[in-house]
């Protein structure tokens, strides 16, 4: 017995070596817009196509049409309840400022209305460089505006409809509330911001230490987001502005209900802990879960995949204990694998 644990114990070492030199290849600084944009249209190319249901429409931010993307969590929703939905996501997706689309997040909305048994908004705001902050931004707000005003198709309460995005988009969520709350025209009651970036350092001069300890080695690095940075911000008074760092905000307080869901090998990482510590502190109602083993970009995986199904189940007993293990899976151990930093009101 002693003899096979060691060989199998040999042999994870050899694959978890290999990985880690795999990850190291991948993980490169520099972004060449057109380029990046191209590998990210790849996720059109989906093989493992689920069925969905989804309307487009459009949203103006005074001239400009913003389309967004309505996701029906299943064939029975999309039967019944196309104009009176019970709960809205309302998804912005990640990519730096600068790349993905609502195109390219299809999988992710649809599995997402699927696994929460919500119907999922998601928004194609405009990019950077071509768009600089805050059009991007103000797009987002102009979706949202809309929503919570019940100016849109889908028609349901302000109470039912959670802010939600990834990386970039947990950014732009981040900063929506504040922005709903400062301009006092609706108020988001729940957000979920998963591993967002809220701050706008990630040279060797950053307070937060996973900027240096998981920035050359797993894929999203630190010379990449200062190159998203650059690419996203116009001036320098705009990488100061709360709305692009949302962790520069000094007033914190009145903001939704937040769920932060990091990823341990994720230059992000401690930013959007911090960010967390901050609004709890301020007098918020906040939820912070580190998702250990993951790396940044792991929300986009198959809903198969523990990190995923991890998740969900932290993103379910967040929107009201929706049981839906029948998609997202059972995890016995997931309280053991994900580490829960601290969570309530102080």
């Amino acid at each position: 017995m002693r003899i096979v644990q060691t060989v199998w114990r040999d042999l994870y070492n050899v694959i978890n070596n290999a990985a880690k030199k795999i990850l190291k290849a991948l993980s490169f600084d520099g972004i060449e817009v057109e380029a990046s944009r191209h590998l990210a249209d790849l996720k059109k190319l989906d093989p493992m196509k689920i069925f969905y249901r989804t309307i487009d429409q459009k949203i103006y931010n005074g001239s400009h049409q913003v389309p967004v993307r309505i996701f029906f969590p299943n064939e029975r929703a999309y039967e019944k309840n196309q104009s009176d939905p019970e709960k809205i996501l309302l998804f912005l997706h990640g990519g730096g400022w600068v790349t993905e689309s609502i195109d390219n997040y299809e999988r992710i909305c649809a599995r997402m209305a699927n696994a929460t048994n919500h119907f999922v908004v998601s928004v194609e705001y405009r990019l950077a460089p071509e768009h600089k902050f805050p059009a991007g931004l103000e797009d987002c707000y102009a979706a949202a505006k809309a929503i919570f005003s019940r100016q849109f198709l889908l028609n349901v309460e302000p109470e039912d409809i959670t802010l939600i995005g990834d990386s970039a988009g947990g950014n732009l969520a981040a900063a929506l509330s504040l922005m709903a709350r400062d301009r006092g025209e609706f108020l988001p009651r729940r957000q979920i911001l998963v591993y967002p970036a809220t701050y706008n350092d990630y040279s060797e001069h950053s307070p937060f230490p996973s900027v240096r300890e998981n920035g050359t080695d797993y894929l999203l690095t630190a010379g990449k987001m200062r190159d998203y940075l650059d690419l996203y911000a116009g001036s320098e008074e705009d990488r100061q502005n709360p709305y692009l760092a949302p962790y520069l905000a000094e007033d914190l307080h009145d903001q939704p209900d937040t769920l932060i869901l990091t990823a341990e090998y994720d230059p992000l990482r401690d930013e959007g802990e911090a960010y967390g510590k901050r609004l709890s502190e301020a007098g918020n109602h906040v939820q912070v879960k580190r998702i250990e083993g993951a790396l940044h970009g792991f929300f986009a995986l198959g809903i198969k995949h523990l990190h995923v199904r991890e998740s969900f189940r932290y993103i379910n007993e967040f929107l009201g204990g929706n049981d839906r293990e029948a998609e997202v899976g059972t995890l016995a151990a997931s309280g053991q694998r994900g580490k829960a930093l601290f969570g309530g009101k102080q």
